[in-house]
């Protein structure tokens, strides 16, 4: 237990649940971390293994672990995790196999280049309270790990070589956390090896897959009968026998097979009875930290070896800059490289420690280093302060410990810059090095509600709060609309009632909210091509802009929003890809002048003018209009999505003067919100991918409630050895708030639900017609932002000649 509690208690005090509500619904809520320091003893790897484990010397191991979040709606704290990481232990149930998350957070992992080893989980549960026999316990086991590499070969990046895991080569382990016991094949194998006088890794071989032993001719084959699979015969039956001495008390028996086992328990140990006597026994024999710390020793990579791959794919800066080759080579003794990937409160209110990972130097208290922000371009001030980090802390846990300076590739805390980064950011000490790429998250902050104080003199603390909740989480996004209310968006219900209740308690002392209904936001599209190009004119009547707006197709509106295709691409190569995949014409594709909203949001707008002078003069006041239409469209002042408007042709006053952005921006604005107007534009909701797991006679209750609420089940099957079924269905967002509770109410408590946001999808209905959807739902909206309920007529944006 790294020395840190004694062994009986190991595993109960979890001391990574740092929060009071963490520790009562028994489920992370946030990531936390802890350094851990542990020797190993050559009983526990033998030195020809150690000879295996590249860049160590000596027995020394320093892990910095992390522990982060299963439930879907924090996968952002995981990305966040990820990012400061070289290997990920994933834990699979033995029973439930792999879910919806498991599958997220491989694919977070594998995109960010992380090496993953994998447990099995939950063991005890399949001995005690399904009590399979052993051959469906083995093909269990052997269909998880199928799952799993199935999804590690989906998502594979060619560079890293194969990543997919292998009982036999040591990468699965198998543990009962509950219990605090572990093992993995090649701990059994030493077992084995001198009996059979075989070498370990042979041996190891043998003990997964279609291994027979028949004990009657002691010879092995490659058929035989369930009984004498070796898996069976040597992993699962003494297991098998230990738990069904302990659960029976027959305490001869156990004392044979403790004698034979060479395990010592101490005489209080023996007094214990069922579940404690097995707990014990099971900790003394195949210990979890044993078989958990030789699998990451083994096969994760050291900062060393991780970092030569890592990289490229973090840095956005030359690939040889001093930065670069620091964090190639790992040196401690290079440029300052750090990235800070989230803020953990304090005990000491409304401050912050800033969470990250040395990736090149050392870091040290008391030296000025840049800060730099999220938005920060290289050559401008933006988002970059100079300043001293005051304290450096070593995370343990609930508790922090001073040090004098964290070398490359430990994660630390940092005091004293809360004041100047937000959620993340790159703190170094080169003054020519580039910042690292942001995070990328795989969910999207879709549910959003309004909060308001009930006392109005709470607003400034309000204020504050909502700042200091924006620091504290990753994903929340806080915006304040034009009407003056507050909103706080997240990534689903579980996270917004986590996100709330923080504000609420901790960051406002307890200073009483009113909060609204949950809304939705939603994305405005356009579905044809507008056929009479657009016109209008600017206030001073002496410039006219003619647009047109196109739909950019699901495929390239997806591939923009994985950052496939980003706005820092090389235009020729863009240019390319868009005219042979898309049937782009390669001119309008090389002069793509923006990405929108915010840099890299999925709409486009491209220059397809031919011979204008001066045009390059109004690109800038061009793409401000653009942006500013992008976050707002015209049928709710939602964000659009999927558009393409291009630039067909300007004319201009000859005079500079009258041709400034005071002039250009609303025109510009104003013509893109006529095309829009007239290229049958439509509304996109969010769509949440749901798992249910369920038995069958709950089937039933699950498409009724589906059905209710606009949701349409697209894949079932049976889980192979359970009586359990897996619903894979899509449910609208707007839909989804109270969809957890209903469910249970409707199957007796039997499905459980999970929900991760998976695609936008077109709603059925034109807003422009009257209908349920424009008098209610645009009407709706339109009032909460505090907007006319009807939509403005076109002549207020599209002028005639």
């Amino acid at each position: 237990a790294g020395g840190i509690t004694a062994r009986p208690t190991a595993g109960a005090p979890r001391l990574t649940d740092t929060r009071s509500d963490e520790a009562e619904r028994g489920i992370t809520i946030k990531s936390t971390g802890i350094s851990l320091y542990n020797e190993v003893t050559a009983e526990d790897i033998s030195d020809e293994r150690m000879a295996q484990v590249k860049d160590s010397d000596g027995r020394e191991f320093l892990i910095n672990l992390i522990d982060s979040p299963g439930h879907v709606d924090f996968s952002a704290e995981v990305t966040a995790a990820l990012r400061i990481t070289d290997g990920a232990l994933v834990v699979v149930d033995c029973i439930d196999g792999v879910s919806v998350q498991t599958e997220t957070v491989l694919r977070q992992a594998l995109g960010e280049r992380i090496k993953p080893v994998v447990t099995i989980n939950k063991l005890d549960r399949g001995f005690l309270e399904l009590q399979l026999d052993w051959e469906s316990m083995h093909a269990a086991f052997v269909k998880h790990v199928e799952n799993i590499n199935v999804i590690i070969a989906t998502y594979r990046d060619e560079t890293m070589g194969d990543l997919q895991v292998y009982p036999e080569k040591g990468t699965v382990s198998f543990s009962a956390g509950l219990h605090g016991w572990a093992f993995t094949l090649p701990m059994f194998a030493r077992m084995y090896a001198k009996k059979f006088g075989v070498s370990e890794d042979k041996m190891t071989e043998r003990l997964w897959g279609d291994n027979y032993f028949n004990p009657a001719e002691k010879k092995w084959t490659k058929t035989g009968d369930s009984a004498h699979r070796a898996f069976n015969m040597f992993v699962l039956d003494p297991i098998g026998k230990i738990f069904s001495a302990c659960m029976n008390d027959q305490m001869d028996k156990l004392q044979k097979m403790l004698v034979s086992l060479n395990i010592k328990l101490t005489k209080e140990d023996l007094e214990l009875q069922g579940k404690q006597l097995l707990k014990r026994t099971m900790q003394r024999w195949l210990p979890a930290h044993k078989a958990l710390l030789e699998m990451m020793i083994l096969n994760l990579p050291s900062p060393h070896a991780s970092q030569k791959y890592r990289t490229e794919l973090l840095y956005t800066g030359p690939v040889d800059d001093a930065a670069a080759t620091g964090m190639k080579n790992c040196d401690p003794n290079g440029p300052v490289m750090l990235y800070v990937s989230k803020m953990v409160p304090t005990s000491d209110r409304g401050r912050f420690h800033a969470f990250g990972r040395v990736f090149s130097g050392t870091i040290q208290a008391g030296v000025k280093l840049r800060i730099m922000g999220p938005n920060f371009v290289p050559g401008k001030k933006e988002d970059l302060y100079e300043k001293s980090i005051q304290r450096v802390v070593l995370f343990m846990g609930r508790k922090q410990e001073p040090v004098e300076s964290v070398p490359v590739g430990n994660t630390c805390g940092l005091v004293g810059v809360d004041q100047f980064l937000v959620k993340t950011g790159t703190i170094t000490s080169a003054p020519d090095a580039f910042p690292m790429k942001d995070m990328k998250f795989s969910v999207s902050p879709v549910v959003r509600c309004a909060v308001e104080p009930k006392n109005p003199q709470d607003l400034p603390k309000l204020v504050e709060g909502l700042k200091r909740l924006a620091k504290s989480d990753p994903m929340v996004v806080i915006s304040i609309e034009e009407s003056g209310e507050h909103i706080v968006a997240g990534a689903g219900e579980l996270h917004m009632e986590i996100c709330l209740k923080d504000l609420q308690d901790d960051f406002m002392n307890g200073a009483p909210l009113k909060i609204s209904e949950p809304v939705v936001s939603y994305r405005e599209t356009v579905t044809a091509e507008t056929e009479v190009e657009c016109m209008s004119k600017s206030p001073n009547k002496h410039n006219r802009l003619y647009f047109k707006a196109l739909p950019l197709g699901d495929e390239l509106t997806d591939k923009i929003d994985q950052g496939e295709i980003t706005p820092r691409d090389d235009f020729k190569l863009r240019g390319r890809l868009l005219a042979d995949e898309y049937g782009w014409d390669v001119d309008i594709a090389r002069k793509i002048w923006a990405f929108g909203p915010d840099i890299s949001g999925p709409n486009l707008i491209c220059d397809a003018t031919k011979a204008v002078q001066y045009l390059s003069e109004i690109k800038d006041s061009v793409v401000a209009g653009f942006n500013w239409v992008t976050k707002e469209g015209v049928v709710a002042e939602e964000n659009m999505r999927g558009i393409c408007f291009q630039v067909l042709d300007v004319t201009m006053h000859a005079d500079a003067i009258h041709r400034g952005g005071g002039q250009i921006i609303p025109t510009a604005r104003r013509v893109m919100y006529a095309c829009e107007y007239i290229s049958s534009p439509r509304l996109m909701e969010p769509m949440f991918l749901v798992e249910i797991q369920c038995p069958e006679t709950a089937m039933g209750g699950i498409y009724s409630t589906l059905n209710r609420r606009r949701g349409h089940v697209f894949e079932e099957n049976q889980r192979p050895g359970t009586p359990l079924y897996n619903v894979k269905a899509y449910l609208p967002v707007a839909e989804s708030f109270g969809f957890d509770s209903d469910l249970r109410a409707q199957t007796g408590g039997q499905a459980f639900p999970q929900c991760v946001f998976d695609h936008w999808q077109l709603m059925p209905g034109d807003p422009m017609v009257e209908g349920k959807l424009r008098d209610e739902l645009v009407a709706g909206i339109r009032k909460r932002k505090g907007l006319t309920p009807e939509l403005p007529p076109l002549d207020r944006y599209k002028d005639k000649l």
